[in-house]
């Protein structure tokens, strides 16, 4: 399967200030923040934003009918919104947040997925930007020429349930859960109601804030002896999962550019898992 995540390079803030305003660079802010900590990346986008950025809100830009948070929407859907945004699968792509490394991963592996040709990331994100006092706008995105973007997901590159449970039982695949290491050992209430806590018997918890820093990843020595002690095998597949499919992008960033082979995202993740009556749920490390 092909491993994506190592076809996302990040770029720098001095990179993206020369380019400001060229055709055929797309800048993205795909800002989501986890609800308990009362942001909103909307409304952050309209006080301030790189200019000439559109927003992408994941929690609209998904399958609304599946009753989970964020869910990959039809290649349709998203070749629609994005194609009104001004946006083509064959502009350059650059994804940036709010928090600095969060949730602009989970956006650039929407783009890939759908058959964008050049994703990249900002390094630091908006911080960073705001932090050296480069130019920013405010207030909706100016009207665009809306554009073509031909969407077609990638195959395999999305894992479900029932991929997870068959990964587990064979061997075939690691799954590695993004999330804090308290909510993975049961030991912290889950933020969603009616979502039980532990984690996939079977799975490995690599927490993705063990593998960021200042809204970038940390050194690919650091990624790795982070998976060592993980107990990652680099040389074996793997599923990234969390709590609702955000954060595991950050590892599989992470994970594939250290080195490791990561081809799918479970995208229901431990939003699903957690929630669904029979479904075994493990405590503890």
């Amino acid at each position: 399967m092909t491993n994506i995540f190592k076809d996302i390079p990040f770029v720098s803030t001095a990179w993206l200030a020369e380019r400001l305003g060229q055709k055929g660079i797309a800048i993205v802010d795909g800002s989501w923040h986890l609800p308990p900590t009362g942001r909103s990346g909307a409304a952050e986008y309209l006080t301030a934003h790189i200019p000439g950025a559109v927003f992408v809100d994941i929690d609209v830009l998904a399958d609304t009918s599946s009753g989970l948070p964020h869910m990959l929407p039809s290649a349709q859907v998203f070749a629609e919104a994005v194609g009104a945004m001004g946006i083509s699968a064959e502009d350059t792509i650059v994804v940036y947040d709010g928090a600095g490394l969060f949730s602009a991963p989970r956006v650039a592996w929407m783009f890939k997925v759908f058959g964008a040709k050049d994703v990249r990331l900002l390094e630091g994100g908006f911080p960073r930007w705001q932090a050296e006092g480069r130019p920013v706008a405010s207030g909706a995105a100016a009207p665009v020429i809306p554009a073509h973007f031909a969407a077609r997901l990638m195959e395999g590159v999305v894992a479900s349930m029932a991929d997870v449970q068959a990964s587990l039982a064979t061997g075939a695949r690691q799954v590695v859960d993004a999330r804090p290491a308290a909510r993975f050992r049961g030991e912290a209430p889950e933020p969603r109601a009616g979502v039980r806590a532990g984690h996939i018997p079977g799975s490995l918890n690599l927490p993705f804030d063990r593998i960021v820093a200042d809204g970038a990843l940390k050194s690919e020595s650091e990624i790795k002896a982070a998976m060592a002690e993980a107990g990652i095998d680099a040389g074996q597949p793997i599923i990234t999962s969390c709590g609702s499919g955000v954060s595991a992008a950050i590892i599989a960033l992470a994970l594939a550019q250290a080195g490791a082979e990561v081809n799918a995202i479970y995208d229901g993740a431990w939003a699903e898992w957690g929630a669904r009556e029979g479904m075994p749920v493990a405590s503890g490390q």
